[in-house]
């Protein structure tokens, strides 16, 4: 599979705005940190700096979001965090991703993770690394334990709702 996980560019904004709307509507937080009307450069910036760990937001943690090219277009994105806070512990782990409607079932997601997994270990030092799913999740449970998942626990979630599976992962090669 041709998949690049990368920072966008500026000449990728078209890109970028095709996959924002066709994927917001059913995932609120596909673009972590955006806000409407944010310019696409402001945007490249305040990811760059939470990826310093600069002006981050209160129980935030410092993290790596990348997009995932398939050619020249943005199939799905992710999000490396480079710790755990107690949310993050619990619920949202180390890594989390998200696949543009249009491109599910045809395996980006198992490559989106297997690439982040490779890039916490390079980049981050992580040994292994959280990774959490909605309990209901068919496509993200076998996408996670594809990757060498091996299930912790199932907990309630945040709102004390939908139960969410927490994975661990090595990330050795």
């Amino acid at each position: 599979m041709d998949l690049v996980l990368r920072f966008p560019t500026p000449a990728d904004e078209a890109e970028f705005l095709r996959a924002h709307r066709a994927t917001s509507p059913t995932v609120r937080n596909f673009l972590h940190y955006h806000e409407e009307g944010m310019s696409f450069g402001r945007y490249l910036e305040v990811l760059t700096e939470q990826e310093r760990g600069e002006n981050l937001p209160p129980n935030h943690v410092p993290s790596t979001f990348l997009f995932a090219f398939a050619g020249t277009s943005i199939v799905g994105r992710v999000s490396i965090r480079h710790a755990l806070n107690p949310f993050l512990e619990r619920f949202g782990g180390h890594i989390g991703y998200v696949v543009v409607p249009e491109y599910r079932r045809q395996g980006y997601a198992t490559e989106i993770l297997r690439q982040s997994l490779q890039i916490a270990r390079r980049k981050l030092g992580l040994e292994r690394v959280l990774v959490t799913c909605d309990d209901d999740n068919v496509a993200s449970i076998r996408t996670i334990e594809k990757n060498g998942g091996i299930l912790e626990s199932i907990v309630a979630g945040p709102d004390g709702d939908q139960p969410k599976r927490r994975y661990w992962i090595a990330t050795a090669d």
